[in-house]
């Protein structure tokens, strides 16, 4: 009777083995994404619980990072140890590896350097030459290991604006050297064929995503960043899988792999909203709330009459304040610098002013004429493809040409009269425009001994009450 059972048994093995369905074993993989963190600390609890949840379940679970860590909080950029909180949560939710985002830059490559160094994780960078610069030189690729038969190989890249340089300070980035993402990447190509597997962990953005993938194919995915995309599905392009998790750590994104003999043979990726995720590391909430605890930055310094609302708002509060603590004609803001869409209804505190203004940015003054001011604005429309400049001291209508460009502007004092166009005028705006944004402009510029922040937070304090509703200075006429 038992020797019929083994004998049945061992017909079974082999009838399995000629169909193929022992050919390998298949091996799960789970990948954990963030991207554009930004400082923002809240979810790290509940980000530790969930990681550590699936690695109860799972063998292989990975904790990766698309950059942008920091800059978004003052909890975590105003401390005197900046950066560090950030590192510190990372480390505790056992992170395996970063891209390097522009934004690591906003803090000086000094401070970068040791939170690098503190890290339990490498940032990752192809496209950078660090060797002459404080920075020093970052290793372009990592290599995960799902036990001892898989490897995944792991290239970061970061982005690159016209001047060549990753959208930060220059003064940030003195001595390191930067050559172009996508065509850096595909000298990699060969990490594929070595490892098997290949993740692209960039920050790019979205659409830079798409070229990578289609000029790219060894990629098996490409986990993005940058743009502050929400990928609810992935997007596929060249047969390459992208997927990104917006920002400021309201995701996660989770990528489920499936290989077996060292190859995928199936992936997918979901998106995870914090808010729907109820459980959390108890050591690493204690941690947040002790970072969060610094009463500093609960001083009230100004009172809103009514909720601010969307960059024009909110630009206009900020370019107000330099124009009234430096008694300039104008001032203009970008876009990208301001960092929420709205301030609440009632008191204003020193948090809300770094959140809103969190780059620490000095203010230049230029005497400027007219053309010279249209140059400025012109710059920042076709470069943001939209209206990018926020203003006080006056109001701009610009007509596009209808190809995106900037046919003409028309400029308008506080009167509702057209600027004079043989009239010196002084300007004010942040060092990072007066730095990289490309403009006519005779005068080199006078940087001041105030930052943006400073203003604003000293504007709020003497202004009372204040009330932006419905306020908008620029518009476009197509």
């Amino acid at each position: 009777m038992n020797k019929r059972f083994v004998s049945v048994l061992a017909g079974m093995f082999l009838l399995l083995s000629l169909s193929g369905f022992s050919q390998g074993k298949q091996t799960e993989i789970i990948i954990l994404h963030t991207n554009d963190m930004h400082s923002k600390i809240d979810n790290m609890a509940k980000l530790a619980y969930l990681a550590d949840s699936l690695r109860k379940t799972h063998l292989f679970v990975f904790l990766v990072s698309a950059g942008d860590n920091f800059t978004g909080n003052p909890v975590v950029d105003m401390v005197p140890d900046k950066g560090y909180p950030m590192i510190d949560l990372m480390n505790r939710c056992g992170f395996g590896v970063s891209a390097l985002g522009n934004h690591e830059f906003d803090m000086g490559q000094t401070l970068l350097k040791k939170r690098m160094l503190q890290a339990k994780f490498p940032f990752i960078c192809c496209n950078i030459d660090g060797t002459d610069a404080v920075i020093g030189q970052l290793r372009p690729y990592t290599i995960l290991h799902a036990g001892t038969d898989i490897s995944i190989a792991v290239l970061g890249i970061i982005q690159l604006d016209d001047n060549g340089l990753p959208s930060a300070h220059p003064s940030n980035m003195k001595d390191v050297k930067f050559v172009n993402g996508l065509s850096r990447a595909r000298e990699f190509a060969w990490l594929k064929k070595e490892y098997g597997i290949l993740i692209g962990l960039s920050h790019l953005g979205v659409d830079d995503d798409i070229r990578l993938a289609d000029s790219m194919p060894q990629f098996d995915e490409i986990i993005g960043g940058h743009s502050h995309t929400l990928l609810s599905q992935p997007r596929y392009a060249n047969g390459v899988m992208i997927v990104q998790a917006e920002a400021h750590m309201k995701y996660v994104g989770k990528t489920t792999l499936k290989v077996e003999e060292g190859k995928i043979v199936s992936k997918n990726d979901e998106v995870i909203l914090f808010s729907a995720l109820k459980n959390e590391d108890r050591g690493v909430r204690a941690l947040i709330d002790m970072y969060n605890n610094n009463q500093a930055f609960d001083k009230v310094v100004g009172n809103a009459e009514k909720p601010l609302e969307g960059v024009d708002e909110l630009g206009s509060l900020m370019t107000d304040a330099i124009t009234s603590q430096l008694q300039v004609d104008f001032a203009f803001q970008n876009k990208g610098g301001i960092r929420i869409s709205s301030l609440s209804q009632g008191a204003i505190t020193l948090k809300d002013v770094y959140k809103l203004d969190p780059f620490n940015n000095q203010v230049v003054m230029f005497s400027m004429k007219t053309g010279e001011i249209k140059s400025l604005i012109c710059y920042g429309y076709q470069h943001e493809k939209g209206i990018d400049l926020q203003v006080s001291g006056m109001t701009y209508r610009l007509t596009d040409d209808g190809r995106g460009g900037c046919e003409k502007v028309e400029m308008f004092d506080k009167a509702g009269k057209p600027l004079d166009p043989d009239k010196e005028y002084s300007v004010a705006m942040n060092n990072y425009m007066a730095y990289t944004y490309k403009f006519d402009h005779k005068d080199p510029g006078t940087l001041t001994n105030i930052t943006t922040a400073d203003a604003l937070s000293r504007y709020l304090g003497q202004a009372g009450k204040i009330n932006y509703k419905d306020v908008k200075r620029a518009t476009v006429v197509k």
